[in-house]
C-alpha cells in the first residue's frame, strides 16, 4: 500500500464508501443494540467514526495553516460529543458521518505538498493522518458487529496495519516473531526471542489490535499465545 497521502485519501473514500452503503441496511432500534467494543453501543461507533473525521480534519487544518487546532479540545469533550450523538437514527447518523467524510476529503485536497510534512501530534507527519483514517474506518466497521470481519480487510491493508504494528508496537508489547503465511522474511517485534506465532495476515493484524482471539494463530514452541499490548 502506497505511503502517498493523496493515494491513500482514494482508499479512504472507498472503505468510507462501503461502510455507509453497508450501514444503510440498519434499522433505528439497532443504533442501541451493543457493538462488540465494551459500554459502546452500534450509535457510539458511528458517532465516534464521524466525531474521528472532525478531529483529523482538524489536524490537516493544523498543518496547512500552521494555527495551532487539537483534534480534540479535550478528553472529556471528546467523550461528550460521542454520547450526544450516540442514540440518532440511523438516517442522521450517516448523513452526519458522511458530511464529517466530506470535510475531511475537502481539508486533504486543500494541503500543499509542503505542508504534508508537518509534524503532529498522534502522527509522525500529516502525511500519516489519511492512514490513521483508514484504520478508523477499517477496524471500527467490525466493532459495528455487523458481519464485517477482518477476513473481509484488502490484502494491501491487512499487510500494512501488520507492519504498521511491528514497526511501533503498543507500549508493553511482548517479544515475539511474527511469520505471516506468504511472507519470506519474519517480522520481530521487541528483541525475537519471544515466540515464533504464525498465521494469515489478517488473522495476525487482527489479533495484535484485539479484533480476534488468535484461535487460527500457530505458536512455537507449543504454548499459550503471548498476550498483546493494547492497541491505540
Amino acid at each position: 500500500m502506497t505511503m502517498d497521502p493523496l493515494v491513500l485519501m482514494t482508499d479512504v473514500e472507498d472503505a468510507t464508501e462501503a461502510l455507509l452503503r453497508a450501514s444503510g441496511s440498519l434499522a433505528d432500534g439497532e443504533m442501541g443494540a451493543p457493538s462488540l467494543l465494551p459500554g459502546w453501543t452500534v450509535g457510539h461507533v458511528l458517532t465516534h467514526l464521524a466525531r474521528n473525521a472532525d478531529a483529523l480534519t482538524n489536524l490537516l487544518t493544523w498543518a496547512r495553516t500552521g494555527v495551532e487546532t487539537p483534534a480534540y479540545a479535550s478528553a472529556e469533550d471528546r467523550t461528550a460529543g460521542i454520547e450526544a450523538g450516540a442514540a440518532r437514527p440511523v438516517a442522521e447518523q450517516l448523513a452526519d458521518l458522511r458530511a464529517a467524510h466530506e470535510r475531511f476529503a475537502d481539508a486533504a485536497a486543500a494541503m500543499p505538498a509542503a505542508a504534508w510534512t508537518t509534524r503532529l501530534p498522534l502522527a509522525k507527519s500529516a502525511a500519516a493522518v489519511p492512514w490513521l483514517r483508514l484504520c478508523e474506518v477499517e477496524v471500527h466497521r467490525i466493532d459495528l458487529g455487523r458481519g464485517y470481519t477482518p477476513a473481509d480487510w484488502p490484502d494491501a491493508f491487512a499487510l500494512r496495519l501488520l507492519r504498521a504494528i511491528v514497526t511501533d508496537p503498543p507500549a508493553g508489547s511482548p517479544d515475539m516473531v511474527l511469520r505471516p503465511f506468504g511472507l519470506e522474511h519474519p517480522l520481530v517485534i521487541g528483541s525475537g526471542a519471544g515466540p515464533v506465532v504464525g498465521g494469515p495476515t489478517r488473522a495476525l493484524a487482527a489479533w495484535l489490535i484485539g479484533r480476534a482471539d488468535g484461535a487460527d494463530l500457530t505458536v512455537s514452541p507449543d504454548g499459550e499465545l503471548p498476550e498483546p499490548a493494547r492497541w491505540r
